[in-house]
Formats: structure tokens, sequence, C-alpha cells
């Protein structure tokens, strides 16, 4: 067993918590550190969501999400590289090393004319990431999102992107959901190396009700999600450990026995 010093929690496990709850909850359960979603910083200042942070030794590693690079106009892929550069922003503003790309795709355009964009897109974030520190991780979503949420789908896809676009402000975020499934897992993983900064942690369950809001707690599905771990650690990988899970079924729990679960899951299956 695994004490809790590399555990982190998304502010989307635990959906129906706002952030100081959130924040109080994992610091009285032992967890140090949360990747926080945009939404969570809404209401207040990021100053003062800096301080709740660190009154509650919560250390901020990742911000969630940017990306969404593709537009069919130039104003939209404008529109996207402000965002970017807002999120980017408040990343190093509440201390998260990392903002997390979902890079996004449009049905009604090409893969090709999407992964485009992409890499225009993430091109255009690098001097501003550079300037304010935060790195820019792209996390690749299962194909099953290639149409509306995501053009890039595979670690390996990634590693083509930083092979032209550099490694020291481009890495990526491994999420075990979205990649379990890649035959050429393992090889592009070790091609990765010490790119992969952030390795996200949740289950497959069979039958899945939902693509999205269906996925499960660590040890109820079917991914191999320990063998993953020792992969992206032997790769180079020594970071925190990010649980992410998105389900209505979770979310419509009583979350302080949702979290004990977590740990529990933690502990025993990853």
């Amino acid at each position: 067993m695994e004490n809790l010093e590399r555990l982190a929690i998304h502010t989307m496990t635990t959906k129906p918590w706002d952030l100081p709850t959130a924040v109080k909850k994992y610091s009285q359960a032992g967890v140090g550190g949360l990747g926080l979603w945009r939404q969570w910083l809404e209401g207040r200042t990021l100053e003062t969501s800096k301080a709740l942070l660190d009154d509650h030794g919560i250390k901020a590693v990742s911000l969630v999400r940017g990306g969404f690079f593709p537009g069919l106009t130039p104003a939209e892929r404008s529109a996207s590289l402000d965002d970017n550069r807002r999120a980017l922003d408040e990343a190093a503003a509440i201390g998260a090393p990392q903002l997390v790309l979902v890079c996004g795709a449009r049905p009604d355009q090409s893969l090709s004319e999407n992964r485009r964009q992409i890499m225009e897109g993430i091109a255009a974030c690098i001097d501003h990431a550079a300037s304010v520190g935060v790195k820019l991780s792209i996390e690749p979503l299962h194909p099953m999102y290639a149409d509306c949420r995501s053009a890039v789908n595979t670690i390996g896809q990634c590693n083509d992107i930083i092979d032209q676009l550099g490694d020291a402000w481009v890495g990526i975020a491994a999420d075990v959901y979205h990649i379990w499934w890649d035959p050429n897992l393992e090889q592009e993983i070790r091609r990765a190396g010490k790119r992969i900064l952030g390795f996200h942690v949740c289950d497959w369950l069979t039958p899945t009700q939902d693509f999205l809001n269906d996925r499960g707690l660590m040890g109820e599905g079917c991914i191999d999600i320990r063998g993953i771990r020792q992969e992206v650690e032997a790769a180079g990988f020594c970071g925190w450990i990010e649980v992410e899970i998105f389900s209505s079924r979770h979310w419509d729990r009583d979350q302080d026995a949702f979290l004990s679960d977590i740990i529990t899951a933690y502990k025993s299956h990853v």
C-alpha cells in the first residue's frame, strides 16, 4: 500500500463540491494535490483562490482546460488563442505548472484541417506559456471524441506534434481512460519519456452507459492502471497521480463516502 503523497483529485471528480468545500475535504483526508477546472475559479479573484489553496496546504498540480483550437473562421481561432492565453495567466496565478489542453475538433471540417489548426494553435501559445512559466500539456482523447472534442487521440500524435514544436514548453497529459486501448501505447510512452507531465486515472466500465459521464472508480473496470503507471514511471514520470472521474452515478452519491472510496481505490489499484 502506498501513502497519499502523490495523490491529486480533480475538482470535476467531486463535481457537487465548490472550491472551498473541495479543498477543505481534500485537506482533511490527507490529499495534497488538486487538478483545478477553470469553472471552479469563477466567483472570486485568482488571488483569493490561490490563498484558499495555500491555507489548506493544497497544491494546484494542473489547470483544466485550455485547447479547443479549431474554428471555421479566423475570428473563432483568434478567440480560442485569447482564451488559452487567459488560461495560462490563470494557471500562473494559482501556481499550476501546466495547462491541460483538450485540443478540440469541428465535425464540419476534415480531420486533417482540425489537426493542422491544433498544431498552429499550440505553436501560437508557446511564447506566452514561456513568459508565464506554465507548460502546455496536450491530453490525447479517446478516438470516440475525434469529431468534436479532440482530433488528437494518441500519445503517438502528441509525440509527433512535440517533435515539430519542441518540448521546452509542450508536454503530454496521459489519461488512462483515453489511451488504454492503444496497441502502440508502450512504445509511444517510451518515446515520450519525460514529455509526460501529467498522469490521470479512472476506469473503463463494461458496459459503459454514457461515454462522457460514466467513468469508473479505479478497480471498477478493465484498465490495467497499475501497468500503465509502471510504464510512464519507467519512462521518467514522477509527478502527481490525478484522479479524474466523470460519473453521474458517483456525483449522485454522498461525496464524503465517494472521497473515502477514491482513497481506498487509489491505494488498492493505482
